[in-house]
């Protein structure tokens, strides 16, 4: 995540600063990442996009390129088919099983394009390249192929809730234990990368939120997340986990 949804050492991420960024799409490469507020903003590694962000209850999104795809994968349909019960994904992982519980509602271009590379086995073997334990951001970020932090589909899309809520605009107490949001390289430049958040933390509100993560998706975190994390150039609190995680498979339920 650039932006860092984990940009806290950098998040690139926060994470890379301490925000959550993805790589979603300029021509040079940024981290996508996820950023506290205490530190840098999310990013993920997309040059900005014209497009604006997406309103709720959208039935057409827009997946324009952006740069060259991490892994072979192809943008999903610009129709998103009508919003009834939510989505179910599971992610089988090295550490252990995490269940996700899609909100089409809030987020359906988020919720289209994350069902759309799930179906084409984009997320099967790879990664989770970053966790933060830093006490205002705790998240384990993945999605992206290359395991570096600036990789992504080849295509970008808007920013959806909470973005699109303007009474939400300051808020940075919505990412609580259990969500399930996007990472990023700034103002909608989603892309593959998304973060999981196993702690509540302190994040603007320019992450999407797309979902939620069940009890034993959150039991695999709280495993990860013990462990700890390896010294690297951020520090103790933010890179690779201690516990690789890898995701074997990722299915629709």
């Amino acid at each position: 995540m650039r932006r860092a949804l984990l940009a806290a050492a950098g998040i690139g991420l926060l994470l890379a600063s301490v925000g959550c960024s993805d790589d979603s799409g300029s021509a040079t490469a940024q981290d996508s990442s996820v950023r506290s507020t205490a530190k840098a903003t999310p990013s993920e590694s997309a040059s900005a996009t014209t497009t604006k962000s997406t309103t709720p209850g959208a039935t057409e999104c827009a997946y324009p390129s952006s740069r060259t795809a991490s892994k072979p994968v192809e943008a999903p349909g610009s129709e998103v088919p009508p919003a009834g019960a939510a989505t179910l994904v599971n992610l089988t992982t090295s550490q252990g099983p995490i269940g996700l519980t899609l909100d089409p509602v809030k987020a359906p271009c988020t919720v289209n394009s994350f069902v759309s590379l799930v179906d084409q086995q984009y997320f099967d073997s790879t990664s989770c390249h970053r966790l933060t334990t830093a006490d205002s951001l705790k998240v384990l970020q993945c999605g992206d192929p290359s395991g570096t932090g600036a990789g992504g589909p080849g295509y970008s899309f808007a920013d959806e809730y909470p973005a699109t809520d303007p009474a939400l605009s300051s808020d940075s107490t919505l990412y609580k234990r259990g969500t399930l949001a996007m990472a990023n390289a700034g103002p909608n430049t989603n892309g593959s990368q998304f973060f999981l958040v196993y702690a509540d933390s302190q994040l603007p509100p320019a992450y999407t939120i797309f979902g939620t993560i069940d009890e034993a998706g959150l039991a695999t975190l709280d495993k990860v997340a013990a462990a700890g994390v390896e010294a690297s150039a951020r520090g103790t609190d933010d890179g690779k986990p201690t516990l690789p995680v890898e995701i074997t498979a990722a299915q629709t339920a």
